[in-house]
C-alpha cells in the first residue's frame, strides 16, 4: 500500500474552508458565542492536556479540517505507516521510527522479516555497554573509569540525542556528555578543551560512515587522541553507531563496538534507535527505555485514536488551517521550562526537513503553501524577547506552549512565578486590552488631557491571537517520549493532507555537492565555472 495521491485543493473540504476562511470571527467572540467552548477544544490523555480552543476555529471548521484529513486518505495512510509499507518512495524505504520502540510482542515486517527481534537485540547491547561504563566495569584503555562521552554527529545523529540529553539533566549521572556536530574547527577544540584522553569515550554516529562533518570530527577526535595515549588507545576509546562496517574497521573501531541502525530509519527520526546510545549513557539505560515507552504510547494513541481526540491530528490540522487558508509563515514552540531549550531547534529539523517540499507525490509542483516556519525560546526568557512581536506585531504566529503541573526541584515559589507567566501570556493574547480598559489603566496613574491621549494607541493590544497549550504532569523521559512522538505524528499527518513525500530531504545534498567540489579547488590548480558572485568571494578567500 503506497501513500495516496490526492491534491487537498481538489477535495469538498478544501473549498469549504476556504469559504468559512472568508468570514472570520475574534476569538474573543467565539467565547462570548459558546459556553462550552473550552471542554469542546480540548483532548484530555494520559498525563497531557492540550486545550486548542484559543485558536481560530469553530465547530464548522473543525468538521471541516476533519472532513479534508478524511479525503487526503489520512485513514490508509496511517495505516501503511505503523505497517511497514515503503511510503518513503523516493528512497525505497519503509518508514519505521515507529518499531524502534514497539513491544517486545510486536511483530511489524519489512520484506516479509519481522524487525522486532533485532531491535530488542540492539536495546539490549545498549543496555549492557551503558551500564558497564556507568558503572566503571568497562575501563579506557588506561584502566581509568570514564568519566566523558564525546557524540560526534550531525543533524538528526546530533540534534535529537543533545535535546534529549538536555531535557532529561535532572536525571543524569555522573558522566560528562558533550556534543561535537559543526566541521567548524574551533567547534571541535573547543569540547576536546574540556576532556582528558584518558578517560573519554567517543560516540562516532554516522549510518554511512562517510558524512563528511562527522568524519572529519571523528579523525580529529583521532589524532587528537593517538597523540596523547598511541595508536593502540583508539580501539578502548571508539564506538560507533553505522552500518558501513569496513570503514568502521579501517577508521580502528572493532566490530564488537559497532552498534548497528537501519535504513528505514531517517536521521531526524533516529534518536530512538542506537543513535541513543549517548542517551542511555547519560541518563541511564532504564530512563532510556522509559523514554521509548512514552513515545510507544503516543503511537497507540494516533494509531488507534478517533480524528477528533487524536492529538497530533488535531495539532496537524491546525497548521493547516494557519498556513493554507490564514496566511500564517510560521509557528512558536514556547516550553516554559528550561530543560527543554533545545526543543525549538530540533523541530526545526524534524519539521522544516521533512516538509519543507513543493513537489507533491505525483511529481508535480504544489499551488498551495507546505510546511512552515518552526522557533521559539522556553518561558519566560522569550517574553522578553520575541514576544512584543507576537502582542502587537502584523503577523499571525500561531504559538505552542507546553508547561508541567509539578517542578522537578520541587521549588514551588518558582514554579507558580513560572506558570501564572505561563497561563498569563495565552490570556493576554487571546484577549489583548482594548482602548477602554487603556483610558481606565492610565487614569489611574495620574494621566490625563494631551499626556494620556499621546499614549493611548501605544498601549492598545487588539488581542485575537492564537495559541495552543499543552499542559503535562511533569517532565519525565516517559512524557518526553509522548511528546517527541506527538511532534512525529504531527508532521505524518501534515505531509499526508499536503500531498507530499515527508521522509527524503533531497534539498540537503546539493550544497553537500557543491561543497565537495569547492573543497577540491582548494588544494589543487581546478577552479572556474561558478556563478560571478561565488567565484568573487572564492577568490577573496584564497588570497
Amino acid at each position: 500500500m503506497s501513500l495516496p495521491k490526492i491534491n487537498p485543493t481538489t477535495t469538498k473540504s478544501w473549498s469549504k474552508l476556504a469559504q468559512l476562511a472568508k468570514d472570520p470571527k475574534t476569538l474573543q467572540n467565539y467565547f462570548a458565542d459558546d459556553a462550552g467552548r473550552a471542554a469542546q477544544f480540548a483532548i484530555a490523555w494520559d498525563s497531557f492536556f492540550v486545550d486548542y480552543s484559543k485558536n481560530h476555529i469553530d465547530k464548522d471548521i473543525q468538521a471541516a479540517l476533519l472532513g479534508l484529513a478524511k479525503e487526503a486518505g489520512l485513514e490508509d495512510a496511517r495505516k501503511a505507516y505503523f505497517s511497514g509499507e515503503t511510503i518513503n518512495q523516493t528512497e525505497g524505504r519503509a518508514v519505521l521510527h515507529t518499531a524502534l520502540r514497539a513491544k517486545e510482542n510486536a511483530d511489524i515486517r519489512v520484506d516479509g522479516e519481522n524487525v522486532v527481534p533485532a531491535i530488542y537485540a540492539v536495546r539490549l547491547k545498549i543496555s549492557v555497554f551503558a551500564n558497564a561504563i556507568i558503572a566503571g566495569e568497562r575501563k579506557s584503555s588506561t584502566g581509568q573509569a570514564f568519566t566523558d562521552v564525546v557524540n560526534i554527529g550531525i543533524g538528526g545523529s546530533d540534534l535529537g540525542p543533545a535535546m534529549i540529553t538536555e531535557a532529561l539533566t535532572y536525571y543524569k549521572n555522573h558522566l560528562n556528555v558533550h556534543f561535537m556536530s559543526n566541521v567548524d574547527g574551533d567547534h571541535v577544540m573547543e569540547v576536546l578543551k574540556k576532556v582528558n584522553p584518558a578517560t573519554t569515550l567517543f560516540v562516532v554516529v554516522s549510518k554511512t560512515f562517510t558524512t563528511q562533518e562527522t568524519l572529519s570530527n571523528a579523525t580529529t577526535a583521532k589524532k587528537w587522541l593517538v597523540e596523547a595515549l598511541g595508536e593502540n588507545a583508539v580501539a578502548g576509546h571508539f564506538v560507533a553507531v553505522s552500518t558501513n562496517l569496513a570503514a568502521i574497521d579501517a577508521f580502528g573501531i572493532q566490530s564488537e563496538n559497532v552498534f548497528p541502525m537501519n535504513d528505514w530509519v531517517g536521521g531526524r527520526f533516529s534518536l530512538w534507535s542506537a543513535v541513543g546510545l549517548s542517551i542511555a549513557l547519560a541518563v541511564g539505560p532504564d530512563n532510556f527505555e522509559a523514554l521509548l515507552d512514552g513515545a510507544n504510547q503516543m503511537d497507540e494513541h494516533f494509531a488507534t485514536t478517533p480524528f477528533e481526540d487524536n492529538i497530533p491530528v488535531m495539532l496537524a490540522l491546525l497548521t493547516v488551517w494557519y498556513n493554507n487558508f490564514l496566511g500564517a509563515q510560521s509557528e512558536a514552540v514556547i516550553p516554559y521550562t528550561h530543560y527543554l531549550h533545545r526543543l525549538p531547534a530540533y523541530l526545526q529539523q524534524g519539521i522544516m526537513e521533512s516538509n519543507g517540499k513543493s513537489v507533491d507525490r505525483n511529481g508535480n509542483v504544489v499551488s498551495y503553501q507546505t510546511g512552515n516556519i518552526i522557533w521559539g525560546e522556553p518561558g519566560t526568557n522569550s517574553q522578553h524577547a520575541f514576544f512584543q512581536l507576537m502582542h502587537q506585531g502584523t503577523k499571525l504566529i500561531p504559538a505552542h506552549f507546553i508547561g508541567f503541573k509539578n517542578s522537578l526541584h520541587g521549588n514551588q515559589e518558582h514554579h507558580d512565578k513560572l506558570m501564572a507567566n505561563f497561563f498569563a501570556q495565552t490570556e493576554a493574547l487571546m484577549n489583548g486590552k482594548n482602548e477602554a480598559q487603556v483610558r481606565e489603566e492610565l487614569s489611574t496613574k495620574g494621566l490625563s488631557g494631551d499626556a494620556l491621549e499621546q499614549l493611548v494607541p501605544f498601549k492598545i493590544f487588539t488581542g485575537n491571537k492564537p495559541t495552543t497549550t499543552l499542559l503535562i504532569e511533569q517532565l519525565t523521559p516517559k512524557t518526553l517520549g509522548a511528546l517527541v512522538a506527538m511532534y512525529e505524528h504531527k508532521i505524518f499527518v501534515e505531509g499526508v493532507v499536503w500531498n507530499i513525500f515527508s521522509y527524503d530531504q533531497w534539498g540537503v545534498e546539493l550544497g553537500k555537492q557543491l561543497a565537495t567540489v569547492i573543497l577540491d579547488e582548494f588544494n589543487t590548480e581546478n577552479g572556474g565555472g561558478h556563478d560571478v558572485s561565488t567565484e568573487q568571494l572564492l577568490h577573496r578567500f584564497k588570497c
